[in-house]
């Protein structure tokens, strides 16, 4: 089987993404998994400027860096599997290979945020993303609602088995994916999706397109101060996606690996 991991680190790296991208390059020698990092925008997919509501901030470099992880696409016909893998998420020395987690039955794998451990404080931050991101859009798939609220994937993790995931591309190349006109609304960020990542995108179209996808176990995807703190040391991958939660904004990264029981 011919794997690949991918990540995207565009501009200067901190200190905690330097960390994790080793762990997940010495993850990958471990397992024979191809790993390839893009340190530069290739896709810059801009939002429509005249109907745009998009903060200032969100498009200060011109473009949305954050959609740039769908080149991961483009490798779709030249390995049997890909996992696209946010710079944030440090992978510990023992975790099992997630590819082997996701059967041929499966074209894509993601974690449920809502199927977590989560802390009570984010179970009810998520309750009411939930419902600003994909309210308005729940009719056009299953979104499982319940007490805590609308069924999304975190999408820092995400495992695609290629020739079942293949047909729902279309054939188009990444660019040409991300700009489909109904995922305009996402790009432009209307609404309530003015703050929204490709997250929130790729939830609605799987949802709509009913791409077979597998809720992966939550330890492939353990959310720092998202989950409660005793769990942190079952997940064999952890995702440092709070910034202003982290000590130094990441820059203590003894401190972090502290934290996650990794001496």
């Amino acid at each position: 089987m011919k794997r690949l991991i991918y990540q995207v680190a565009v501009g200067p790296q901190s200190k905690l993404y330097q960390k994790c991208i080793q762990s997940v390059k010495e993850y990958c020698e471990k397992y024979d998994i191809t790993h390839i990092v893009q340190t530069i925008p290739l896709l810059m997919i801009k939002p429509d400027p005249f109907l745009s509501n998009r903060s200032e901030g969100a498009s200060r470099l011109g473009y949305l860096p954050i959609f740039e992880k769908e080149n991961a696409f483009e490798y779709i016909n030249s390995f049997d599997q890909i996992a696209i893998i946010d710079a944030d998420i440090f992978i510990r020395d023992l975790a099992p290979n997630i590819f082997e987690d996701i059967t041929s039955k499966y074209a894509f794998g993601a974690v449920a945020e809502r199927e977590m451990p989560i802390t009570p404080h984010y179970a009810n931050k998520i309750k009411n993303y939930s419902i600003m991101q994909y309210a308005n859009i729940s009719h056009t798939g299953d979104y499982k609602p319940n007490a805590i609220g609308f069924e999304f994937y975190n999408m820092g993790v995400m495992v695609i088995n290629c020739e079942k995931f293949k047909p729902y591309l279309k054939g188009q190349k990444p660019r040409e994916f991300l700009t489909r006109k109904e995922f305009k609304p996402f790009i432009d960020g209307m609404g309530n999706w003015k703050w929204s990542t490709d997250q929130t995108l790729l939830n609605y179209w799987v949802k709509k397109e009913i791409i077979p996808t597998l809720n992966m176990n939550w330890k492939w995807n353990g959310l720092y101060k998202g989950i409660e703190d005793n769990r942190l040391p079952e997940a064999y991958f952890i995702n440092f996606f709070l910034k202003d939660k982290l000590p130094e904004r990441g820059e203590n990264v003894q401190q972090l690996m502290k934290d996650i029981g990794v001496e």
